[in-house]
């Protein structure tokens, strides 16, 4: 008895879905969906968004896994195109990936997102002022390497009567510390380009 009314029950989902009021809902709904993500329109006044051409719509465009492709020989040891060079690569510029976890070797790292291009230290004392700790964050905003494609914010504590507690840091602080992983940037690519010649 008991599996005669579990069958009837399946029955009586499936006469539900297969209604016909369904399908038409979903004849309508399909349409306008479909017609909703054609004007979608890229941003004006974004500089890094490309001008519309017959070029650009004709060239083929890239891939999610690289100008390559997906190699899948590479993931199981030497042999694959790309097994030699260390995999497919990070998601954003790597001199500035590099220079910033440079920049930064001395302070101990919380978390580090290479795809995401977002660098965190952990808190760290410096050994002359006991009383102050600091914090950094680092941004890595794109895949070139650029003044403007990276952002550093700086956190400061001061303990006083056993808490710590917020305190300013100068904008200028996060300024010096940004042209600083930019200069070893500009380093290692002069070092990248003249190792190659």
């Amino acid at each position: 008895m008991p599996m005669r009314h579990s069958l009837n029950r399946v029955r009586e989902a499936t006469a539900f879905l297969n209604h016909r009021k369904w399908n038409k809902i979903f004849a309508l709904l399909v349409p306008i969906f479909l017609v909703s993500c054609e004007n979608a329109v890229s941003p004006i006044d974004d500089p890094d968004t490309p001008e519309m051409s017959s070029d650009n719509i004709t060239k083929p465009k890239g891939s999610i896994f690289g100008g390559d492709g997906l190699d899948i020989t590479g993931l199981f040891g030497p042999g694959g195109s790309r097994g030699s060079q260390g995999g497919g690569g990070i998601g954003v510029n790597s001199y500035l990936w590099r220079a910033s976890l440079d920049t930064l070797a001395f302070m101990p790292l919380s978390s580090a997102d290479p795809f995401g291009g977002v660098i965190i230290t952990d808190w760290y004392t410096p050994p002359e002022t006991p009383a102050d700790r600091f914090k950094i964050s680092v941004y890595i905003l794109g895949r070139q390497l650029r003044a403007d494609g990276i952002r550093v914010a700086l956190f400061r504590q001061n303990r006083g009567s056993g808490q710590w507690s917020d305190a300013e840091v100068s904008k200028q602080t996060s300024t010096k510390l940004e042209n600083e992983i930019l200069t070893r940037a500009r380093q290692l690519r002069i070092a990248a380009r003249t190792t190659t010649k």
